[in-house]
C-alpha cells in the first residue's frame, strides 16, 4: 500500500499477523438495543466498536 493510501486509509494498514474474526449474534431487549445505538450515536462509534472495546476491558 502506498504512503498516501495508508494516510487515508488507516484501518487497511496491516501488521505481518493477520487477527483470526469470529462473527457471533448477540441478542438485545429492545431497551438494550436502543441504549447502545444512542450511544453510537452521541460517540459517533459503531457498534462493532463499542462492544469490541468493552470486551478488551475484561480481565
Amino acid at each position: 500500500m502506498n504512503k498516501t493510501a495508508a494516510l487515508k486509509f488507516p484501518r487497511l494498514v496491516t501488521s505481518g499477523k493477520k487477527r483470526a474474526l469470529k462473527r457471533i449474534t448477540l441478542n438485545l431487549t429492545s431497551d438494550e438495543a436502543q441504549n447502545l445505538e444512542k450511544y453510537c450515536e452521541q460517540t459517533g462509534r459503531s457498534a462493532t466498536d463499542v462492544i469490541r472495546e468493552l470486551i478488551q476491558a475484561l480481565p
